[in-house]
């Protein structure tokens, strides 16, 4: 019996034990479920780096822009003219803009500028662009297309006030139209031939758009420019030229200076009245020219 009773005692003492570690493991139990609530207490707390990134971004870009709308310097070249700066260096607003800027530098005549001039490129236009940026969304296409609607309206009521004017000033026409002769491809002269030295201004006979500008083969340098009428004028065999294609031109604007570039036996200005922007197209210029109250030689 004493050995029985001691066989079972400890059976019995071990009950409340084996309880008491269930109840441990019950608290372990609990401890997964404490976790849980813990990782999702903690997940607010990741979204701030995100946040703290997107902050950060914005302050570059700002940088960024501000560095764009700093101004910089340009050194004149030889053979530079303001078009070619211009369209060179991006100016919004091409030579216009960056004479209206520079005027002090350059002068009264933006079609006069020694190398080694100094000019200015950009920096002028960036609180606009930062007012822009703060111009809801859904605003700008209606100030867009009331700007475009002014825009073309003055430009209209500009052309049909605009005149005519000769493309050179004092000059006598040596070779005139239709000339015939086996060194023109078309077996006559398109055009007329205006006699003046190397250098002297070319003008644009009205109000227009420049359609080419550049090297035209036979021609040498030439300007093409699309008048209100849906005529087109040439000056080619030109020195330098000081548009580019797409900019607008008005009565009497210098477009270039005359030359001997090109198909040539001497300088001088060939001049075309043309229905189409190519050659083939061509009219008499002289009468073109009288038919708009012009008095030529």
């Amino acid at each position: 019996m004493p050995a029985k009773g001691k066989h079972r005692r400890p059976k019995f003492l071990r009950l409340p034990r084996s309880i008491a570690v269930a109840g441990t493991g019950g608290a372990a139990l609990a401890l997964p479920l404490m976790g849980a609530v813990c990782a999702h207490a903690a997940a607010p707390a990741a979204a701030v780096p995100a946040v703290v990134q997107k902050v950060t971004t914005v302050s570059v870009s700002a940088g960024s822009a501000a560095e764009k709308a700093a101004p910089k310097t340009y050194v004149v070249k030889a053979g530079d003219t303001l078009a070619k700066i211009a369209d060179r260096q991006h100016v919004s607003g091409g030579w216009k803009k960056l004479y209206a800027d520079n005027r002090a530098v350059v002068g009264a005549d933006p079609t006069v500028i020694r190398p080694g001039l100094k000019l200015t490129i950009g920096g002028q236009d960036a609180t606009p662009s930062s007012a822009s940026a703060a111009t809801p969304t859904s605003v700008r296409p209606a100030v867009a297309a009331a700007t475009a609607t002014k825009t073309a309206a003055a430009t209209a009521a500009k052309a049909a006030d605009a005149g005519y004017t000769l493309p050179v000033e004092g000059a006598t026409i040596g070779t005139g139209y239709k000339v015939p002769g086996s060194m023109w491809s078309s077996g006559y002269h398109t055009g007329v031939d205006f006699v003046v030295p190397t250098g002297t201004t070319v003008r644009s006979v009205a109000a227009g758009t420049v359609v080419s500008a550049g090297w035209g083969g036979a021609y040498g340098n030439q300007v093409v420019v699309r008048h209100a009428d849906g005529r087109y004028s040439q000056y080619a065999h030109m020195s330098a030229l000081t548009v580019s294609a797409g900019q607008a031109v008005t009565e009497g604007q210098q477009v270039g200076l005359s030359g001997a570039t090109g198909n040539v036996t001497g300088p001088h200005l060939h001049f075309e009245i043309r229905t189409t922007p190519d050659y083939g197209s061509d009219l008499d210029p002289v009468a073109y020219l009288r038919a708009h109250g012009v008095v030529v030689g």
